[in-house]
């Protein structure tokens, strides 16, 4: 509404502050080029206070080059084929646990807060190399609603007293601090990780210890924290978000079927089969799948920034202090390189872009200096689930194409309330 009313640049106020927001492809790319010269990160108070100082979002100029270089390491190509046969495990076991759930009570799931769960375990695990207990258990939800806690009062007024939203955010940041504490500990105590790979939080202390440096117990609870909410909020928020395409465009569900069968990874023999990532990489139109579902439904909505200096951008004057938006959600739906902008179409993706044309036009993980770390991590999870809930399962959203809302991830307002049955290929 506000863009039909103001354009592509217009001012507003958000926690407090004067804020422009930014949307349109060479507006965006002007603000995240202009990393360190126009703009720097900026997050609202409340989320430097919960995240904390020492994480990833936080840093500046070359401690978060540093960082970002270390954390890269966990997203190797090397790293991610370690990672896939866990990924596959933990989703099959998952689909398998919906599908006797509705088959036993022939009552629906809600899919948002079970799909949450599941990311929520594979990030613990290859994010921490944490190993948790049976899926379901007290202790492991538990440990779920206090992260959903801590998210849910991430974004909120920088009022720290009795039940304010900072206060019950800082709470449940404390808890997840202290797991977290346990778990770097008995990794300080091994010689060699015993999952058989190094996770972020391994790279990251034994980056610390190879330059001399002091373990800081603090910057690594921060650090870890940061990494369990990008690496499962944002892949449960698009995961739903396949899910629920996949369930409108029953087109396109058959055409994912018909990919997985001409390799071979259709039908009762293929089940058990292993997903590596040679096998994963030739299936194109699942690929262009998870593409289209988060150019239409990006979990991130924005990015936050601060005006270093007063400049202009496209006519526009932006004071120097004041906070800036870039709206990728709001980018993708006026960016010229795609046609039927609502359509819900994975053939967009099939033929190549041009480089320059797509770079600022598609941006689901940001762009420039700070595009997101866990783009290929994420991309890979979300081609495995496609792929395992395609060969598996059918099913139908009882309450038919959901309301969207944001809080901070794109989510659905009702859950999702589903009906699963297996698929009979």
């Amino acid at each position: 509404m506000k863009r039909r009313q103001y354009g592509h640049i217009y001012k507003t106020h958000l926690f407090g502050r004067p804020t422009v927001r930014v949307m349109g492809v060479e507006n965006v790319r002007h603000i995240l080029l202009g990393e360190h010269r126009l703009v720097a990160v900026h997050w609202p108070a409340s989320v430097r206070i919960i995240l904390g100082s020492g994480c990833l979002s936080n840093l500046h100029d070359v401690k978060h080059k540093h960082r970002k270089k270390v954390i890269m390491k966990a997203f190797s190509r090397e790293a991610l084929e370690h990672y896939t046969p866990v990924i596959q495990e933990e989703v099959c076991a998952c689909l398998k646990q919906w599908l006797l759930a509705s088959s036993a009570s022939g009552t629906c799931l809600l899919v948002y807060p079970e799909v949450k769960h599941l990311m929520f375990r594979i990030a613990m695990r290859i994010l921490l190399g944490f190993q948790p207990n049976e899926a379901g258990s007290k202790s492991e939800q538990q440990l779920v609603d206090t992260f959903e806690e801590m998210i849910r009062n991430l974004f909120s007024l920088p009022i720290y007293a009795p039940f304010s939203g900072l206060y019950k955010g800082l709470k449940a940041r404390n808890v997840i601090h202290a797991k977290i504490e346990e778990i770097i500990r008995v990794k300080l105590a091994e010689k060699e990780p015993s999952n058989g790979y190094k996770d972020v939080l391994q790279l990251l202390i034994e980056h610390t210890q190879s330059r001399g440096e002091q373990l800081n117990m603090q910057e690594l609870k921060e650090s870890a924290t940061e990494l369990l909410f990008g690496g499962h909020e944002t892949t449960a928020s698009a995961a739903t978000s396949l899910l629920t395409y996949l369930s409108l465009h029953p087109k396109v569900l058959q055409k994912v079927r018909k990919e997985l069968q001409e390799k071979g990874l259709l039908g009762n023999c293929s089940q058990e089969k292993l997903l590596g990532m040679e096998v994963l990489e030739q299936l194109k139109y699942t690929g262009c799948v998870v593409k289209e579902t988060i150019r239409l439904s990006p979990p991130v909505p924005g990015g936050f920034r601060v005006a270093l200096k007063t400049f202009e951008l496209n006519g526009y004057q932006i004071p120097k202090g004041w906070n800036v938006i870039y709206s990728i959600s709001d980018t993708h739906s006026v960016a010229e390189l795609f046609t039927n902008k609502e359509e819900f179409n994975p053939d967009r993706f099939m033929a190549p872009f041009p480089e320059d044309a797509s770079r600022f036009s598609f941006i689901p993980f940001g762009g420039g200096l700070r595009s997101c770390v866990g783009k290929e991590f994420a991309k890979l999870l979300l081609k495995i689930f496609t792929v395992e809930l395609a060969r598996n399962c059918d099913w139908q959203l009882l309450n038919g194409p959901p309301v969207m809302k944001t809080g901070p991830t794109v989510y659905p307002a009702d859950n999702l309330p589903t009906k699963f049955t297996t698929f009979k290929g």
